[in-house]
């Protein structure tokens, strides 16, 4: 615990005064997390970053996390992230032929997998931010309180197993606990930031962000069961890897990005 603590008071040490500033510096230290995160899950599946797969698959993950704010770059397009990830599925099946199944099927679809899921979450990342640090914020009170509020619950009331095939620490009560938290929190912030248009907004997109970031908990651990690893990485003694710190995240900003998109 010890060890934990130290961790995350230099990580906010060094990160927040980053996420505050925003611009440049905020892109080159989600391009890092990004291909950190790629990379444990490259480890996980014991395939190398510096094979043909894993360097097509680093290359598809920076193209797709081009920030938003370039919106006059064709690579920062809709349609262009679409054609990278379509561009990486094509490059690597005609690997696994000429190659000839040196590279396996299951190893190329991971790769498209692998950065999907961490393109997308990053990239949401990026352009949350760029969409106002208030809304940054808000989504990182509304995952903390959800963690802290089915730590506590789960620990004071959890009798009833959510997912004990995967996560058997995790109950059900613990999950309901962690709900309640995050609709308080987003209660108090909306009151004093006024973020949305109403409370009723505020509260209902933190229920649903706090279930998805609770689903995105589960995927991680869901990968790491199934790889036979306790942690993604070791790059946060106490903490684990980047994506052991980032799982909810990467479920709940995509969501996030979409209703600013959709409301603004």
């Amino acid at each position: 615990m010890k060890q934990r603590i130290i961790t995350g008071v230099i990580a906010a040490a060094l990160f927040l005064p980053i996420v505050i500033l925003g611009g440049f510096p905020f892109i080159i230290v989600t391009y890092i997390l990004a291909t950190v995160g790629l990379f444990e899950l490259l480890r996980m599946k014991g395939m190398s970053p510096l094979s043909f797969a894993g360097g097509a698959g680093f290359a598809a993950l920076w193209l797709l996390l081009v920030p938003a704010s370039y919106g006059d770059e064709w690579v920062a397009s809709g349609s262009a992230k679409f054609g990278v990830l379509a561009a990486l599925a094509f490059l690597l099946l005609v690997g696994t032929v000429l190659t000839k199944n040196t590279l396996t099927f299951d190893e190329a679809a991971f790769i498209v997998l692998a950065v999907l899921y961490v393109g997308v979450g990053f990239f949401c990342f990026g352009a949350v931010r760029l969409a106002g640090l208030s809304y940054l914020i808000y989504a990182l009170f509304v995952i903390w309180a959800t963690d802290i509020g089915a730590y506590f619950f789960g620990r004071a009331f959890g009798r009833r197993k959510l997912w004990p095939e995967i996560s058997p620490n995790k109950t059900i009560e613990g999950a309901i606990g962690g709900i309640g938290s995050a609709v308080a929190i987003a209660a108090v912030y909306e009151w004093t930031a006024g973020l949305f248009d109403s409370l009723g907004a505020a509260i209902g997109l933190a229920l649903l962000l706090s279930m998805f970031g609770q689903l995105g908990d589960l995927v991680e651990s869901a990968f790491k069961r199934h790889y036979g690893v306790k942690d993604s990485g070791a790059i946060l003694p106490g903490h684990g890897g980047i994506l052991d710190r980032f799982d909810s995240l990467l479920f709940v900003l995509p969501l996030l990005y979409i209703f600013i998109e959709v409301v603004r």
